[in-house]
């Protein structure tokens, strides 16, 4: 007994020490990236570096949105993330009802391709389309290209709740004289709801954070805030301070967002939101 329990206790602190072990890298960066937004400029250049500023100062972070309009910014970026993960359900649940249904998985890889292309497959065409069009600078083409991150995620998710529904449930609202959107709306959605709050999260998350379709497509009244981080830097030099602030003001919203949800995604995974087609 005392053998076993040891061996048990054991394999939890190598799983613990794993976990530690993957997570150190990012934790450390992150806190060195809180690090850098409250020092002044010259702790920041200093050599050793200074990891704990010795005077934390929020100066950092009122020069950023005093003077990079990241009211405006912000805006953007909520319209076009809520716009892109809104038509991305609308387009992706019911799309990944009928893959599931249907048993094509072929489909399914077909649509995740999507999602695995580099996106720097897509701009030229769409940027001549967007150009042809007379939408470079608006917010349009944004929320359109970002259905290419969004659509495939809540796709994919959804194909693995629906295949793991039972379907006596379904069979029986036909049977009683509802049609198949009758049922699909009324039966497998309300039971589906784990991965649509799971699918929701992951598109907008995709979303929020793109930066290669903004640099590109948007115009410098419409630019998201992954695009305003990039425009901080300079050709002179590069004021760590600020950056840094930037990219955190970006990062909290998902970041605090992630936090809230954790339970609901993990639960929404381990239900079946993973699972292929």
């Amino acid at each position: 007994m005392n053998r076993h329990r040891l061996r048990k206790l054991a394999g939890q602190a190598g799983v613990i020490f794993a976990v530690l072990v993957l997570l150190s890298p990012t934790v450390f960066f992150f806190f060195w990236m809180a690090s850098l937004s409250l020092k002044n400029e010259v702790d920041n250049m200093a050599f050793p570096p200074v990891f704990i500023p010795h005077l934390p100062t929020l100066a950092n972070y009122a020069k950023v949105l005093a003077e990079n309009e990241f009211g405006r910014d912000t805006l953007n970026s909520i319209i076009v993330t809520f716009s892109a993960t809104a038509l991305a359900l609308a387009i992706g649940v019911p799309a990944g009802y009928g893959v599931a249904k249907a048993k094509a998985t072929g489909s399914a890889t077909l649509i995740l391709l999507a999602r695995v292309t580099p996106a720097l497959s897509f701009l030229i065409p769409l940027y001549l389309i967007f150009q042809k069009l007379g939408l470079l600078g608006t917010l349009v083409p944004l929320v359109v290209t970002h259905l290419v991150l969004t659509v495939p995620i809540v796709v994919w998710i959804m194909i693995g709740f629906f295949e793991g529904l039972p379907p006596d449930l379904e069979e029986a609202a036909l049977v009683d004289g509802a049609t198949i959107w009758q049922a699909f709306l009324r039966v497998a959605m309300p039971l589906a709801r784990p991965g649509i709050t799971v699918a929701t999260i992951l598109a907008f998350i995709g979303s929020w954070n793109n930066f290669v379709f903004g640099i590109v497509l948007a115009g410098r009244t419409t630019r998201t805030l992954p695009v305003a981080v990039y425009n901080s830097m300079t050709f002179e030099q590069v004021s760590w301070g600020p950056l840094a602030a930037s990219a955190l003001v970006v990062t909290a919203p998902v970041l605090i967002l992630t936090l809230v949800m954790q339970k609901q995604i993990v639960a929404g995974l381990t239900a079946g939101g993973v699972k292929g087609g």
